[in-house]
């Protein structure tokens, strides 16, 4: 077929008959569209051609050397663990057995008694008590006075550094702000009266807290009280490295329960095992830069807050309902199961659709029914 886009008529494409017919010179034609050729329109369109595509993988070029990137997931930065000063540690104190106190500080006691009798002012009746020979009265001079100073200062220096060790107990030393060591022993001890002492328990010692504010997994508010067993393991950091080491280690465990999500008692095999294992290792390592111990952290009573306890107390109840009737239910059914399997596979009855039907229907009637007064 041979067309034109002229507007005159054509001469080609007669027949043999010998009549001419005009053709118009355009094919399609409106107010909007323009010439369209008729190829165009009979055009066969190219099959679709699906292209798999591959995993891209970055890999090393040849002959250069280069190593293929592999992107590493990022990790969140650790949280600083706080640090404490490294020459505050404990060191045990210099101290004397306490019969060197006592011996001391008789030697100043018989050094003023001594003194009394040289300068005359001793008593006649002490005289003769100790059997004294009689003094010639030497008066109190400032020898004399020399010698009780001196003797004095022997006796309060002995006697006043005697001091006595207990088991579980301890002394952290200072003298005019610094540290100069810690007293664990025991007995009775001569310790430099100069030196300030401060006494700290080093027993294991446990806490049971008051209820503290935590959260569930779900973010439902509760109330905690756990069982903190610890006990003060570098004196010095103990006492010189925190204002109240026993109330850094209370603000611990209840920043502790602010991160860790405790379950209540029942809710999930092993929940409570993995919060008091999640809550000693948060706790244990806040802890240990003051010198504090602590050996486990017990969730021992988890409550619902007052403000929320009576909601969820309605939903704990509605989804325990909930689960006894799926397990009656799944009871139930697999008994009419297993009934109706053995009534037919037994050969005892042979049964249609409609009767298999009515048949479970019935049974299952009963089951509930039966459940249902075993319950009540």
């Amino acid at each position: 077929m041979t067309t034109t886009t002229s507007h005159s008529s054509d001469s080609e494409g007669v027949p043999d008959g010998g009549t001419t017919a005009a053709r118009p010179g355009r094919l399609i034609q409106n107010e909007v569209t323009t010439e369209i050729p008729v190829h165009l329109l009979f055009r066969d369109e190219p099959p679709t051609v699906s292209v798999p595509i591959r995993p891209t993988v970055v890999a090393r070029r040849q002959g250069t050397g280069e190593q293929p990137r592999v992107r590493q997931p990022v990790r969140p930065e650790p949280r600083p663990v706080p640090e404490m000063d490294p020459g505050l540690a404990e060191m045990p104190a210099r101290v004397l057995p306490g019969a060197a106190g006592v011996l001391a500080g008789a030697c100043g006691a018989v050094g003023c008694l001594a003194t009394s009798w040289w300068s005359g002012s001793l008593p006649p009746l002490a005289v003769e008590a100790l059997r004294l020979p009689a003094s010639a009265g030497a008066g109190l001079g400032p020898v004399q006075w020399a010698a009780y100073t001196g003797a004095g200062a022997l006796g309060l220096f002995g006697f006043g550094g005697l001091a006595r060790g207990r088991t579980g107990r301890a002394w952290v030393l200072g003298l005019f702000g610094r540290y100069r060591g810690t007293v664990r022993r025991t007995g009775l001890l001569w310790v430099n009266p100069l030196l300030l002492r401060r006494r700290v328990d080093v027993r294991l010692r446990h806490w049971r807290s008051e209820p503290m504010p935590a959260a569930d997994g779900g973010g439902v508010e509760l109330r905690v009280v756990v069982l903190v067993v610890w006990r003060v393991k570098d004196t010095a950091r103990a006492m010189l490295g925190v204002e109240d080491h026993e109330t850094y280690l209370r603000e611990c465990v209840e920043a502790a329960l602010a991160r860790v999500p405790v379950e209540l008692p029942g809710a999930s095999r092993g929940s409570a095992e993995a919060a008091s294992d999640a809550l000693t290792r948060l706790v244990v390592r806040d802890a240990g830069a003051v010198g504090v111990e602590v050996f486990s952290v017990r969730p021992v009573r988890v409550e619902y807050a007052p403000e929320v306890a009576a909601a969820m107390h309605r939903r704990r109840i509605a989804a325990l309902d909930a689960q006894h009737r799926a397990a009656v239910l799944t009871s139930v059914v697999d008994s009419v199961e297993d009934t109706v399997t053995r009534l037919t596979v037994r050969g005892l009855v042979e049964l249609d659709d409609y009767e298999r039907k009515a048949l479970v229907k019935d049974l299952t009637v009963a089951f509930c029914m039966g459940r249902g007064e075993v319950g009540a």
